[in-house]
């Protein structure tokens, strides 16, 4: 019941042309089940008293009544599609609102397949059942209703043949929509799945070719294929088994009233007119159950489908900006502070991916983060932003709570390269100004150059180059340089990088360290695997396990702290030896296919692609 008011609730502006569309059905309904009223009075009446007068002016009303029900049947063609399309329309917009308010910790709990699909499979089975079942929706219960009266009126005898069968219906209906309602989920679950592999593929389609995976993709595709189409014999195989069902209660209808009938016609307690017109009802009344029970499994998949939209639409955000005027305008400057801040992603996550960080970063220097992988350096920092909420503890910016700030003017104040890199289907200027609407020309490319984009900016077309859908068109160097550009043009109080030069050479992130280093009155924290790319840092912090584990200087912390000893070392050694070249005679022991079975799969053998 309470997906309906769901459904309801969102009609909008086409309430009216659904209440339009009952009007229409109801009268073309009523309409049509005077039909056979007519008939029975020109056999009964007319065509004994041999009155052609009379079997005229009730054969003009029939016309009249085909006439008019024909008109109201457009009529309601064309509200209903407008509904059905409209009420999508909404959903969609309201789901994909929604996606956009919620926190990176409630679309944790989604896949991206699950979302798509319920933004389009799911409202396409809802507006193909308010489309296909609007009219059965509203046609089949008056049919019945009025379809009785009528029956009652011709005769009751012959009317209590439905108190038998209307009943045994019923509860064979319950029975198969009860047994159908879990598998439209289950259909739409694997639905999920299917959407899953091929967005995967779709997206990964270099490395499937590069690695000549194809038979594998294709194994896994088949795999969820089967596990749908399997699903969906079953769901269908189950639907359809009303049919049968009311085909039967159909045939011993008509028989059964026929006999009776006949019987009732012997002992002349009954016309054949009214014998002829009841059984017009008795198709009416028996199509008109095969219509409730189309609607009924038509809504039991649309339902389903509200409830995964349903679902979307509750979400409470985990993030939410203060209440009313409290919300804090903007930082009064870049300094950051994490006081005894612990942070796990899930609350039933059994340890805290970080725990006890107690930090101060002064406005307007410049930290490196370093750590292995999983030490807690990119959660640490998607709390400045707020992509997250400590769950423990407090983080502060520009002296206050980032909780006490308005979320929009809070990330407009920090900028942030993720480490996952995301460019737009456009052209680079396009992409460019997510950083800044109103950046002109010049702002652009004095961005670029920051972040030494103009070394390829002409070779792909300029700022009205294309990028293709997901930047495919650049390298991965190419594509961390634009998204540091297009942060670059918010000019924020805190400017974060991920790990953003991971793909670019050494030579120019030493370029764009020394082009970020002239920008004033801006706080940067960098994450980075090589100790090159933060030894120039006014400080640098070591983390180990989600915890604070050295906090200094380049010089103090090679002084003192083991796990940075480590890194610099293993870092220095490996430049060592790729600066000696592969010329050496010791054996290849630095060589990283050394302890692979086979030797190096460059060097003879047997060669895999």
């Amino acid at each position: 019941m309470r997906n309906l008011k769901i459904l309801f609730s969102y009609l909008g502006a086409y309430r009216r042309d659904a209440i339009l569309g009952v009007f229409f059905v109801t009268a073309e309904t009523a309409l049509e089940l005077f039909i056979p009223v007519i008939m029975a009075n020109i056999i009964d009446v007319g065509v004994p008293a041999g009155d052609i007068n009379y079997m005229l002016l009730q054969g003009a009303y029939m016309l009249v009544c085909a006439a008019l029900s024909l008109v109201l049947g457009l009529g309601y063609a064309r509200t209903s599609a407008r509904v059905a399309s409209g009420l999508g329309a909404n959903l969609r917009e309201a789901e994909y609102k929604k996606i956009q308010t919620l926190a990176f910790g409630n679309l944790d709990n989604y896949d991206a397949s699950s979302l798509v699909t319920r933004m389009t499979t799911d409202i396409t089975v809802i507006q193909n059942a308010v489309g296909n079942g609007f009219r059965p929706m509203v046609r089949g219960p008056v049919t019945l209703i009025v379809g009785l009266i009528y029956a009652l009126m011709l005769s009751r005898p012959l009317a209590t043949v439905f108190a038998i069968i209307l009943p045994v219906l019923a509860i064979v209906l319950g029975a198969i929509t009860y047994r159908v309602s879990p598998l439209y989920r289950q259909l739409q679950t694997s639905m999920d799945h299917l959407n899953g592999v091929v967005q995967e593929d779709l997206t990964a389609v270099r490395a499937v070719k590069a690695y000549v995976r194809t038979e594998h993709e294709e194994a896994k595709f088949d795999t969820v294929n089967t596990e749908l189409a399997g699903t969906a014999t079953k769901t269908f195989g189950n639907a359809v088994l009303n049919l049968p069902v009311f085909q039967l209660s159909m045939y011993v209808a008509a028989l059964s009233i026929l006999w009776i009938g006949g019987h009732m016609i012997l002992a002349g307690k009954l016309g054949v007119g009214s014998l002829t017109g009841f059984m017009s009802y008795v198709l009416l009344i028996m199509n008109s159950l095969m219509m409730i029970s189309n609607v009924f499994l038509l809504l039991t998949r649309a339902l389903t489908s509200v409830g995964r939209i349903a679902e979307v639409l509750d979400e409470e955000p985990f993030i939410a900006n203060p209440a009313g005027d409290l919300a804090i305008a903007a930082p009064a400057d870049g300094s950051i502070e994490f006081r005894d801040v612990s942070f796990k992603y899930r609350a039933d996550a059994a340890e805290d991916v970080l725990e006890h960080i107690d930090l101060r970063i002064e406005s307007g220097s410049t930290v490196g983060i370093l750590g292995g992988t999983g030490s807690g350096k990119s959660s640490l920092v998607q709390l400045i932003a707020r992509l997250y909420d400590a769950t423990e503890g407090a983080v502060l910016v520009g002296g206050h709570d980032v909780r006490d700030y308005d979320l929009a003017t809070l990330r407009d104040a920090v900028g942030i390269v993720l480490q996952k890199n995301v460019l737009f289907t456009g052209t680079v200027r396009e992409n460019l100004q997510w950083g800044n609407p109103q950046a002109s020309d010049d702002e652009l490319l004095a961005a670029c150059r920051a972040a030494c984009v103009d070394e390829f900016l002409d070779r792909i077309g300029g700022l009205d180059g294309e990028l293709g859908q997901g930047g495919a068109g650049v390298s991965g160097g190419q594509k961390q340089r634009l998204c540091i550009a297009r942060t670059l043009l918010k000019h924020p109080r805190v400017l974060i990088f991920d790990d953003s030069t991971s793909a670019v050479d050494m030579a120019t992130d030493a370029k764009i360290r020394e082009h970020i280093a002239r920008i004033s009155d801006t706080t940067v924290l960098i994450i980075a695997q090589r100790i090159a790319s933060v030894m120039d840092a006014d400080r640098i912090v070591v983390l180990d396990d989600g915890r604070v584990h050295g906090v200094g200087t380049h010089e103090e912390l090679l002084a003192g702290d083991n796990i940075y000893q480590e890194i610099y070392a293993s870092q220095m050694e490996f430049a060592r030896n790729a600066d000696a070249g592969d010329g050496s005679d010791d054996g290849c022991a630095n060589d990283p296919f050394s302890s692979v079975p086979g030797g190096s799969p460059l060097e003879g053998g047997e060669r895999h692609a």
